[in-house]
């Protein structure tokens, strides 16, 4: 009983039941009523052919045979209606149980470990009718297979009033088709790994296509033929993979016909022998023979292409919340940070390795103090842990040893959400929201003033009214460029300094602008954040110079920390790469014989 309590089915049910209780009740009973329909028609035909025999009166066997009737041919489209709505309601239910589990841990691992994203994946996927059809289509479909079945019950329950051997044996041999055909169904295909990792592929090649971040290169590389038939050859060999695990087996459908056909022959055998023998009359014989046809409904039919298809990722989206809970929790101090840092912001001793590569640390013994009130630029190359260090400070994830110290109080003994209000953050992949350009500076809100202040302070002032949508998806919205949209990124952040934040961290904050509109925008954020304690990551020394002080990282490790004249005085590894770099901005001597200096 617990195993089939935990039963993908079983909690399909669950599902139902918990989305909309009246409704899934109404459900219940029209498939109930549908059910039985069948068997009253049976019963009811018999009457009429038993009043003909017999010379008795036709109105009232012909009156319930009709009413049965009707009601079996206007209750399906009632039932089909309820069943939709009922499977839109159940399917947004588990829709809203998904955007919950993602977006209700503090941090951030839960998204990013890698033994979560087949599950992730196959929820996303059922969400988006991917692994099977949306319940607003499924469940009409299992209702009437559920009907069916209860209909294939109740004939053989009447079939029973024949000979009870006659019912266990023709309704045995349609209800063996379950066991017999279970290797063809369709719900068996969701499982198989060679068909997930197909299912991957497909749907890599196919947002290739249509999605818009990469129509350009399509193009612009002549990649549409190409793409075409990468998606063609790989959803080949998903429908392979596909066809594989649904298609029959002779074996199983050898047995099946085996034991219908020959126990269908057999009951049918021993009607006519009775009739014959007269130890039943026409009106039984009617009723009987028409109830062991009408047992066939419990053969394999829409549950199993429907219903069990239907159920089988359900406990992946229920137990993803679960999953993921423990993966993405952080625990909430309780200590308010109010009005900090005021004396300084310390990494201290700490090492940090991402889910995926346990063995391999970013951070490994990492001691790093800011001042507060002043700006910090952190440098060096890809893979040297500097969005680490922003990750650990905003608190999407803790350190496996050491602690990230704001005046002396480990950011673990925060309030959580007290602590994010005091960090304002402009990440290099910042969302793009299709909203009004006021929601995008302010997403929590904030008066006008404050938010005309921070795009004037970003140089963003002049993009559209702060009403306008910013997507041409919209009626009256705009679309804006690359470099646009970062400066808008970067007056969300300085909206949120106004608000109250005290530290600011800019990873990439300015990559899409020109190294003079970067220079300018990093002179002036500087200014609005004078008092808060800033940290910049970025590529490009032209504007990590006007920091206070600079960082160099490498390997997960501060290799020199001063001011931009002081590591320049070094000779070390930042003036190496502040050389290189500044080398790229020397053209070739003109025809004049000039040379030309950039930025």
């Amino acid at each position: 009983m617990k195993r089939f309590r935990g039963s993908a089915e079983w909690r399909f049910f669950g599902v139902l039941r918990r989305a909309d209780r009246p409704l899934a009740a109404t459900w219940w009973s029209l498939t109930a009523l549908r059910g039985l329909l069948p068997a009253a028609f049976t019963l009811a035909v018999g009457a009429v052919v038993g009043a003909v025999q017999h010379d008795h009166s036709l109105t009232g066997p012909l009156a319930a045979a009709g009413v049965v009737f009707v009601a079996m041919n206007s209750l399906g489209p009632l039932h089909d209606a309820v069943g939709a709505n009922l499977g839109a309601r159940a399917g947004a239910w588990l829709y809203d149980l998904m955007m919950r589990a993602c977006v209700a841990p503090p941090g951030l691992m839960h998204l990013e470990d890698s033994s979560l994203t087949d599950e992730l994946s196959i929820a996303r996927d059922f969400d988006l009718g991917i692994t099977g059809p949306p319940l607003v289509t499924s469940v009409p479909h299992i209702g009437s297979g559920f009907a069916e079945i209860l209909s294939g019950a109740a004939q053989t329950a009447v079939l029973a009033a024949y000979k009870w051997w006659a019912a266990l044996l023709v309704g045995g041999a349609w209800a063996s088709t379950h066991v017999i055909l279970r290797e063809s169904a369709l719900w068996k295909a969701w499982a198989s790994e060679a068909v997930i990792e197909e299912q991957r592929h497909v749907n890599y090649a196919y947002r290739l296509a249509v999605d818009a971040p990469a129509a350009k290169e399509m193009r612009m590389f002549g990649l549409a033929g190409w793409a075409v038939a990468r998606f063609r050859e790989k959803r080949l060999r998903m429908t392979e993979a596909l066809f594989n695990e649904r298609k029959l087996r002779q074996r199983p459908l050898t047995w099946s016909l085996i034991l219908i056909v020959g126990s269908n022959a057999l009951v049918f055998w021993s009607l006519a022998h009775s009739a014959v023998a007269g130890s039943i009359g026409l009106a039984s014989l009617v009723v009987f023979a028409q109830a062991a046809v009408g047992t066939s409904s419990l053969s394999f039919g829409e549950v199993d292409w429907w219903f069990r298809q239907s159920a089988q990722p359900i406990p992946k989206v229920l137990d993803l919340a679960e999953k993921m809970g423990p993966v993405g929790a952080l625990s909430s101090g309780t200590t308010d940070p109010a009005g900090r840092p005021a004396h300084d912001v310390s990494f201290e001793g700490v090492r940090f390795a991402y889910a995926a590569s346990p063995d391999r640390p970013v951070l490994d013994g990492f001691d790093l103090t800011i001042p507060a009130g002043h700006s910090l630029a952190i440098v060096g190359e890809n893979g040297a842990g500097k969005t680490t260090l922003a990750k650990l400070l905003c608190r999407f994830y803790d350190p496996q040893a050491g602690s990230v110290r704001v005046d002396g109080t480990d950011v673990r003994e925060f309030d959580l959400d007290a602590w994010r209000s005091r960090v304002a953050a402009v990440f290099q992949d910042f969302v793009r929201y299709e909203l009004s350009l006021r929601d995008n500076v302010a997403p929590s809100g904030a008066p006008d003033d404050a938010v005309r202040q921070a795009l004037t302070q970003a140089r963003a002032d002049d993009l559209a009214e702060l009403d306008t949508v910013l997507s041409r998806a919209y009626e009256g919205g705009t679309d804006l460029s690359g470099g646009q949209w970062q400066r808008v990124a970067l007056a969300r952040a300085l909206c949120a300094v106004q608000l109250g934040a005290g530290v600011v961290i800019l990873d990439e904050p300015t990559a899409q602008l020109d190294v003079r509109g970067e220079a300018e925008i990093f002179d002036r954020i500087l200014e609005a954040t004078r008092g808060c304690t800033t940290i910049l990551i970025s590529h490009r020394f032209s504007t990590v110079r006007h920091a206070d002080r600079i960082c160099v990282l490498e390997a997960g490790k501060v290799v020199e920390l001063g001011s931009h004249d002081e590591l320049m005085k070094l000779n070390g590894r930042y003036r190496r790469m502040f050389e290189l770099q500044a080398s790229r901005f020397w053209e070739e001597p003109a025809d004049d014989g000039a040379e030309v200096v950039g930025g």
